[in-house]
């Protein structure tokens, strides 16, 4: 059994920025420090910040007046930001620095006027908050269907901005029908889907030319993991989201496969992969 292990995996700058930001307020400024929303999505990242005294809240109104707050990697509304004001919050901001750029379009898109589609997922802690950075009303879409359902006409003004983790494949679907539909259509075409998540999605389209199977290992919350995932299943190739070496499955490699990928999310720390790889080997006798 051969394991192959894809190269570029892992954390992302924008993570470990995000991660550093809550391990440098712990050591420098104590406990407690509250986190708004999972610092990034990998719930051994959240549990290990926890041990160390982060709280992690979902609402501010769980955070007390005057704490030290920080917002996660995800970024977060106007409507937040103005309620930690009200609260007076002393505020650290993670958010990955690619996502407050698709803030920032958004935001030029509502001045010039236009009509704004979001393509990405509904409920997406980062969807959340760049809707929630613009005033104006902003029509989510997730699928070529739904961009038929969209209410203007062909030659309205209307512009649109990407969640920054989507399937390389399925954004391009959508923004082709987006052109198709509105000709005049403007935004910035794949560029919003983040470099990080684009070069995964690439290396394991390479890895699934060269295995049998592909393992993705990540949080099953976690939007970029599920992508991998996807795009090895749409190379041809079983592929399963493992969270950590428990969750392995002997009988995925019980018949017929005589190589192994691995991958992980930008979430993912690595020592996580090299347990997996580790149970991999001592499951198969596999190499690496």
């Amino acid at each position: 059994m051969d394991i192959v292990l894809a190269t570029p995996r892992g954390f992302c700058a924008g993570v470990k920025r995000a991660i550093d930001i809550v391990d440098l307020a712990l050591k420098q400024m104590g406990t407690p420090i509250y986190v708004f929303h999972e610092i990034v999505h990998n719930h051994h990242v959240v549990a290990d910040l926890k041990s160390r005294g982060a709280i992690f809240v979902n609402d501010l109104s769980e955070v007390p007046p005057g704490a030290h707050t920080i917002y996660s990697a995800h970024g977060v509304s106007h409507q937040v930001r103005l309620e930690a004001k009200r609260r007076e919050l002393k505020t650290l901001d993670a958010t990955c620095p690619l996502v407050t750029k698709v803030h920032l379009q958004a935001q030029r898109f509502e001045k010039q006027g236009m009509h704004l589609v979001m393509v990405g997922h509904a409920g997406h802690e980062e969807v959340e908050g760049t809707v929630g950075s613009v005033s104006c009303p902003v029509h989510l879409v997730s699928s070529v269907e739904e961009v038929a359902l969209l209410p203007w006409p062909a030659d309205a003004p209307v512009a649109y901005v990407t969640q920054t983790t989507l399937s390389m494949d399925d954004t391009r679907d959508i923004l082709q029908a987006l052109h198709e539909k509105y000709p005049e259509v403007t935004g910035p075409d794949m560029d919003g889907i983040c470099y990080a998540t684009q070069n995964r999605q690439n290396a394991v389209r390479d890895l699934a030319k060269e295995v049998d199977l592909v393992l993705v290992v990540g949080a099953r919350n976690s939007s970029n993991s599920n992508r991998l995932r996807e795009v090895a299943e749409r190379c041809g190739k079983p592929a399963y989201l493992v969270q950590d070496r428990t969750e392995l499955e002997p009988a995925w490699w019980a018949q017929g496969i005589q190589s192994i990928g691995v991958t992980s999310g930008a979430s993912t720390p690595e020592v996580l992969v090299q347990q997996v790889v580790l149970a991999l080997s001592a499951y198969t006798s596999g190499q690496v």
